[in-house]
């Protein structure tokens, strides 16, 4: 056997060229950056406020770059680990690294092309950024790993997102912050807590291939019980965060839009009918980022914020 028929085997079939981009997007479901860009413009406006009242776009443009890039990185590393235990899970045998529409080479050419993006715009961002870039890639990396050692997986998956903030912070203004870290911590309990509900779908598969979490470890009950806990603690601590910005109306506003979210998507799943998990999962949390972000947008241009 020839050395590259090694490697083809080793790396799986290449798809044909044309669509190939498009089924990556597809892989990394790039369409979900939704739910934590609105956090990291948050952070990024609210510093550029304090840090002389102007919008400064080309900022706001590479923390779009290096958000969206770390986050294709991580999405592309979970999809390329998890393959053998998604083809074994009804719920995901359709993905396209499992049917071969994108092949595990041009996956990691992919999540390549994504870190190198990220550590790009980081590099353009400010030495602080750049010192602190190769830190934010570690738990994406540990993430797909996690449910073969842990039953909280959720929570490595919390603190990989509760870097967004934090880093958009940084973005701006070269600087820690500890305002930033307060509302990092309320993105990462808050999609621990949405992962908390998504995992609930995958229990039996799971417990038959011994991949660990907690809906799999204590019961969907416990899990939506878990969930709960995560999105009362999220809302104190986008209260502190409020609090602690001098954040005016809108944005208090924007609180009881996301409370008033967090009651509607636990009504809707139960133990007993997980039916209408995607709408809590995709809907609800989507809109919850997007409001938020809305109202805090409002709330920095009554404050001074020039654009």
């Amino acid at each position: 056997m020839s050395a590259e028929s090694a490697a083809g085997d080793l790396l799986g079939p290449e798809p044909a060229p044309p669509g190939r981009v498009k089924a990556f997007l597809r892989l990394v479901m790039i369409e979900h950056s939704v739910f934590a860009l609105p956090f990291a413009y948050i952070a990024s406006l609210t510093a550029m406020l304090l840090d002389g009242g102007e919008v400064r776009w080309w900022q706001l443009l590479l923390v779009t770059v290096a958000m969206v890039g770390l986050r294709t990185f991580a999405m592309a590393c979970n999809r390329i680990i998890d393959r053998e235990i998604d083809a074994r899970n009804p719920r995901t045998a359709g993905r396209e690294l499992v049917t071969g529409a994108v092949s595990v080479r041009s996956a990691w050419t992919g999540a390549l092309i994504a870190v190198v993006l990220f550590l790009g715009a980081a590099a353009l961002l400010n030495p602080l950024c750049l010192a602190l870039a190769p830190i934010a890639v570690i738990p994406m990396v540990v993430y797909p790993y996690g449910k073969r050692f842990t039953n909280f997986p959720h929570a490595i998956l919390g603190l990989a997102q509760a870097m967004g903030p934090v880093g958009a912070w940084i973005a701006v203004t070269g600087e820690w912050s500890w305002d930033a870290v307060i509302l990092g911590l309320a993105v990462g309990v808050w999609i621990g807590g949405f992962d908390l509900i998504f995992a609930c779908q995958d229990v039996r598969a799971d417990r038959a291939q011994g991949v660990l979490s907690a809906p799999a470890r204590f019961g969907v009950p416990g899990a939506l019980y878990g969930a709960r806990a995560c999105h009362a603690l999220t809302t104190a601590l986008l209260v502190w965060y409020a609090l602690a910005t001098g954040a005016g109306a809108f944005f208090w506003a924007g609180l009881l839009i996301v409370a008033t979210a967090f009651l509607y998507e636990h009504t809707i799943v139960t133990p007993h009918d997980l039916s209408r998990l995607n709408r809590a999962f995709f809907t609800v949390n989507g809109f919850i980022g997007i409001a938020l972000f809305v109202c805090a947008l409002l709330d920095l241009l009554v404050r001074g914020l020039s654009v």
